[in-house]
């Protein structure tokens, strides 16, 4: 009897030791869990098990890593925050130095190009402050979130100010270059910036979700009620826009109608024009209306990975904006060909200008 009781008794001592031995390891992966940023822009505050089901392997100490894992959805997002840098300080670039550009359309377009620039910038501090900043501090976070804000709201406002010049160019054709002078132009633009900085201090003045997680949106720490409410306008201004866009293919559509000497040109001119302006509004909406709606029906408890797939092309409105409103306008055309080459093709020169030239 008493050789059996052997095995029994070590069994017990070898159970006691592997208890042991995963209470100090999970002690020891406190830190770890510490570490993970909670201030994140895009609510990265969830654990790693949102992400990823397998089965976590302990580490010894000198083995861990020092910092949060970076994740995919973040590089993509830095990366197009640089490619939106470089393309819109290049079109500020060329409306700084040429003097000729400073009409009030290509002070809008200026305008644009700053707004999209911050929020490149934006997207690349964010990157920073989420995993190259030692220990980043919550005032921090709200001013990472509140130029992401001012900066994608202005930039949103900026399109909306150039369709309507679009529109008053079309509707007061004769008396436009008289009527649209440069202060009003600058005063416009003034209020559209002191409206969106105003927006992206209210996160920093207390308008915040810091103090009750189950309030904040899918983008901390903007609060539910304030992303809805943010949703609502977007769809609002989404609206207007495309009220104007089909009262100018109606200007421009009547105006081919009462130039009979030149019909064919004018037509085949102002089809183009209603489709690229059918294209432009298409790809602000396809950008914007995911991310809009998904603000309005997801909160911080939805899995991150829904935000980033929504929040992604919201930030490519951003990438194709130059494309869109600078780069094809012929006079920048002209400044970019002078700056690269010395020279001006012949066939820019000689292009007509359509109703959906800026």
């Amino acid at each position: 009897m008493r050789t059996r009781s052997l095995p029994m008794e070590a069994f017990i001592a070898m159970t006691l030791s592997l208890t042991a031995t995963t209470a100090s390891g999970l002690n020891s992966s406190s830190p770890l869990d510490s570490s993970t940023p909670s201030w994140s822009w895009w609510g990265l505050s969830e654990e790693a098990s949102n992400f990823s089901s397998e089965p976590t392997v302990q580490m010894s100490p000198e083995l861990r890593p020092a910092g949060p894992e970076v994740s995919p959805w973040d590089v993509v997002l830095c990366v197009t925050g640089t490619l939106i840098s470089c393309e819109n300080a290049l079109v500020i670039a060329v409306l700084f130095y040429t003097p000729t550009l400073r009409g009030p359309t290509f002070i809008l377009i200026g305008s644009l190009a700053v707004a999209d620039l911050l929020a490149g910038l934006g997207l690349i501090l964010n990157f920073v402050f989420t995993y190259l900043a030692d220990g980043s501090p919550e005032p921090v976070g709200l001013l990472s979130a509140g130029l992401l804000l001012s900066a994608f709201s202005a930039s949103v406002l900026n399109i909306l100010a150039i369709t309507v010049d679009r529109y008053l160019s079309l509707y007061n054709a004769l008396t436009y270059h008289t009527e649209r002078t440069l202060t009003f132009t600058y005063v416009m633009v003034l209020i559209i910036w002191l409206s969106c900085v105003m927006l992206g201090l209210l996160p920093a003045l207390g308008w915040n979700c810091l103090r009750d997680e189950t309030a904040c949106s899918i983008c901390r720490p903007v609060t539910k009620s304030n992303a809805v409410a943010l949703a609502v306008a977007f769809l609002l201004v989404f609206g207007l826009m495309m009220q104007l866009y089909l009262q100018i293919c109606k200007i421009a559509f009547r105006h081919a109608q009462q130039i009979a000497v030149q019909q064919q040109f004018v037509v085949i001119s102002t089809t183009k024009g209603v489709s690229t302006l059918s294209a432009i509004l298409c790809a602000f909406g396809a950008c914007w209306l995911p991310f809009a709606m998904y603000s309005i029906v997801a909160d911080s408890s939805y899995p991150a990975v829904y935000t980033y797939a929504a929040a992604l092309p919201a930030t490519c409105c951003s990438v194709i904006n130059p494309v869109i409103y600078a780069f094809r306008n012929p006079d920048i055309q002209k400044s970019l060909w002078m700056a690269c080459c010395g020279c001006v093709p012949s066939n820019l020169s000689l292009r007509p200008r359509a109703s959906s030239d800026v």
